[in-house]
């Protein structure tokens, strides 16, 4: 009798996994059968597809390095490389002919001159051109201690010290009632919600930077979409674990690692502003993202007014929040990629997304415990409050 029930548990086993098996077998065939009959419409390209990704420019003491991909479906031959719209010779290795997704270095002797703008042109076998600028034309930065000791000090200036300083709000917010606890959450969703928007528009300023085969558009999306729902997943396991209850520090945690991955694009920023000789832009952005990050340590400290954090627990929060912008310091500076800053901002906005719906829904949830409005128009302004706190904030970044 076991020996018939084990026969045909492995018999419905097998008729399950051909029934899988059997739609991808069919498809294989028909893709067979469309490229062996070459089925559709034979045309010729009107013109040649290529693709040449300038990934970085290096300034060095003899001229300009430059690192290439050819991100285009077919091979590429470069076969002239122009400065300042004049032919120069180059020396290329492997060779000036890549196969797809190869990578390649320029190395172009060029008398540059400093503080000069130079305009950097590629020409393939078909003529086809793809240019690249380097602004402010200086010798590019060298990983070395002191340089990553200086960038890890911007990035704590950055970070971690105007969290640090948002945090000690704490102590005043305290001694807010219950209905000015509730104004300071809905003052940070609405710090939140801006900053959910200038998340996706840095995303997308450096989506565009990348080669369009990588689709950054649709990385910095998913990101944020799958960042989302992985949180929103963990966030109910939490709950089930801990049967319901819910933790303003858990949701401090949480705000902090979102704001930490936003605090990362800023990084990328300042320390790619430095890379490309713009130091006074660079200079202006610390300053501006300090200003601009206070606001985030208040609300970072907001889910905690019910609790009684220790000393420690605030430390923790400035570093999770604040560090990540050293993290982007080091990268902008030395080892630039847009599609990975792409998906790092876009896993960011989907944290800080899962955040605010964290908080609102608290929020509702207090607020029918305490019997109070939850959409009261002191509700209403301290949202408001807060997104025009972290624009015009924002706005001295970018005056």
């Amino acid at each position: 009798m076991n020996h018939l029930k084990s026969y045909g548990k492995e018999k419905k086993a097998s008729r399950w996994f051909l029934t899988a098996l059997l739609p991808s077998g069919l498809l294989i065939v028909a893709l067979s059968l469309f490229f062996t009959l070459g089925i559709g419409v034979e045309q010729d390209p009107a013109a040649p597809i290529e693709n040449v990704s300038i990934k970085r420019v290096e300034v060095v003491q003899d001229g300009f390095v430059l690192d290439v991909e050819n991100v285009g479906p077919e091979d590429v031959t470069i076969a002239m490389v122009m400065v300042n719209d004049a032919i120069w010779n180059s020396d290329f290795q492997p060779s000036n002919k890549l196969a797809r997704f190869e990578l390649g270095k320029i190395y172009i002797p060029y008398p540059w001159v400093y503080g000069e703008p130079h305009r950097i042109k590629l020409m393939t076998a078909n003529a086809i051109a793809f240019e690249t600028e380097v602004p402010v034309a200086q010798i590019t930065p060298v990983p070395s201690v002191g340089l990553f000791a200086k960038y890890a000090i911007i990035g704590l200036y950055v970070g971690v010290v105007p969290v640090g300083l948002g945090l000690l709000w704490y102590s005043f917010m305290r001694n807010f009632s219950r209905r000015g606890i509730h104004a300071m959450l809905a003052l940070t969703i609405g710090l939140l919600v801006f900053l959910v928007v200038d998340t996706f528009e840095e995303g997308l300023e450096i989506a565009s930077e990348a080669a369009a085969v990588y689709q950054g558009v649709s990385v910095l999306f998913l990101g944020a979409l799958l960042s989302f729902l992985g949180l929103v997943a963990f966030d109910q396991y939490n709950e089930r674990k801990q049967r319901g209850n819910h933790s303003g520090l858990r949701t401090s945690y949480l705000l902090a690692s979102g704001i930490g991955l936003h605090n990362l694009g800023e990084g990328l920023a300042i320390g790619s502003a430095f890379a490309l000789g713009e130091g006074a832009l660079g200079t202006f952005l610390v300053i501006g993202f300090t200003l601009h990050n206070i606001t985030e340590g208040i609300g970072i400290a907001a889910p905690l007014l019910n609790e009684k954090p220790k000393a420690r627990t605030f430390l923790s929060l400035a570093m999770i929040a604040g560090a990540p912008a050293i993290i982007g310091t080091w990268i902008g500076g030395f080892a630039f990629s847009p599609i990975l800053a792409t998906l790092f901002l876009g896993i960011g906005a989907g944290a800080i997304i899962q955040v605010i719906y964290v908080i609102t829904r608290h929020l509702f949830k207090e607020s029918n415990e305490w019997k109070l409005p939850s959409v009261s128009w002191l509700n209403v302004a301290s949202l408001f409050v807060g997104i025009i706190i972290m624009y015009a904030t924002a706005f001295l970044v970018k005056f």
